[in-house]
């Protein structure tokens, strides 16, 4: 019976002192995406009773949201101009509008840093907030935001017809389809010749299609703008020849604002400058283009007509466009960040051109250009994130006809549609 008892304490002990430990709760790293971005914190978010902490700063920046800390009182003030939003430290009162909502976790200090409830201070600014367990990774979307949305209207097949896309219903029959979603339209129904006469059709397939009076009609019915896009490439040295000869140059005016009658504007999409030019001779190119933007913008305004130019971003390999310069000479900028080699094209490339363009040319002359067939319903998305995150104007679509129902459905998420 001894032995007994002692061989039973014996194998108590073994099994005590050598069974596998449980094991430790991970901790793994949190990350946090505003419309698809990474956010990036210098203090790591921190989860306190089922509540993610994170520095207000960098998410105040990420919601383009202006935020100020009041060292006396350990109070931080928010606002986007429309929604104020008080905490303060240790308090679990926070305030909306003046409105007292409580907190489940204050904010708190932690190696110098103010960390406040991610949850609340997102929602309170109207945005969406979603949390995966298994990537650890906090999903916020922000509030649709109105914004300029620019649609590229091309001939396409039955398959790519703008006419669909754009109204939901074949041609010739309209109905609302997807017009809220779009504020204006580029035509893309026009090109030059080296010469500086104004086409109708061009080698590249750009061409005004049979009934384009009716679309004219049709679109101002829906109060959507117009310009007439001038679509030229120097795959052959057409914009070259063009712009070393002053009387193409002048031509190509003529002829441009005597066709803009019928539009609100014109949209210059030159193609293809700088690409194996550098030092003074790619400033040369530059040059000459802006010379000839120019010319075409004081007569433009001259007619009470608008300027849009759009453009190779900056870090494409395309170099011929003096931006800063472009940006004194023209109502509006595209930005076509897209053609980058990976689809969906690469955010931090498109962040880059973005960066770039906005550092020498106001953001509220600025568009996105999107490239649709490059993108998928969620990526597009991130890209109107990119727009709403620098304060860009808006947007612009490459191009009716190429835009699925599904990416449509991620545009109203991320874009207020027009009334």
């Amino acid at each position: 019976m001894k032995r007994l008892f002692l061989t039973l304490t014996l194998m108590i002990v073994l099994a005590i002192g050598f069974a596998p430990a449980a094991p430790a709760r991970e901790h793994r790293p949190i990350s946090v995406l505003t419309d698809g971005l990474p956010v990036s914190f210098d203090v790591q978010p921190v989860v306190q009773n089922g509540g993610t902490l994170v520095p207000f700063r960098a998410i105040a920046e990420a919601l383009n949201v202006q935020v100020t800390w009041d060292g006396d009182t350990q109070t931080i003030h928010a606002t986007d101009g429309y929604t104020n939003v008080q905490l303060q430290i240790s308090s679990k009162t926070a305030y909306r509008n003046q409105t007292p909502i409580s907190l489940e976790v204050p904010p708190l200090s932690l190696d110098g840093r103010t960390l406040i409830p991610l949850r609340f201070f997102s929602e309170a600014f109207d945005c969406q907030v979603t949390w995966d367990n298994a990537a650890s990774t906090v999903h916020i979307t922000s509030p649709a935001q109105q914004m300029t949305v620019v649609g590229f209207y091309a001939l396409g097949d039955e398959q790519t017809s703008s006419w669909t896309d754009l109204f939901g219903v074949p041609y010739p029959e309209t109905a609302a389809g997807n017009t809220g979603l779009v504020s204006e339209l580029a035509l893309g129904w026009y090109s030059l010749d080296g010469q500086g006469n104004l086409l109708t059709q061009s080698r590249t397939g750009w061409q005004r299609p049979d009934g384009w009076e009716n679309v004219l009609n049709t679109t101002r019915s829906c109060n959507l703008p117009t310009e007439m896009v001038i679509h030229v490439t120097d795959q052959d040295g057409t914009i070259t020849n063009l712009l070393a000869n002053e009387a193409a140059m002048q031509q190509a005016a003529a002829d441009i604002l005597e066709e803009v009658n019928s539009y609100r504007g014109v949209n210059l999409d030159f193609e293809g400058l700088g690409y194996r030019d550098t030092g003074t001779q790619l400033q040369a190119v530059q040059n000459s283009f802006t010379s000839f933007v120019g010319l075409l913008y004081k007569q433009l305004q001259a007619a009470g007509k608008t300027l849009t130019v759009t453009l190779h971003a900056p870090n494409s390999a395309y170099r011929g466009y003096d931006y800063q310069a472009l940006g004194q000479v023209a109502d509006k900028i595209i930005i076509m960040a897209y053609d980058y080699g990976s689809t969906p094209e690469p955010d931090n490339q498109v962040i880059q051109a973005v960066e770039a363009a906005k550092a020498v040319v106001p953001a509220g002359k600025l568009l996105l250009g999107i490239s649709a067939p490059s993108e998928t319903p969620q990526s597009i998305a991130t890209k109107v994130g990119i727009a709403k995150k620098y304060n860009l104007d808006g947007i612009a679509l490459w191009r009716l006809g190429l835009i699925s129902d599904d990416m449509w459905q991620g545009l109203r998420t991320a874009v207020k549609e027009r009334n």
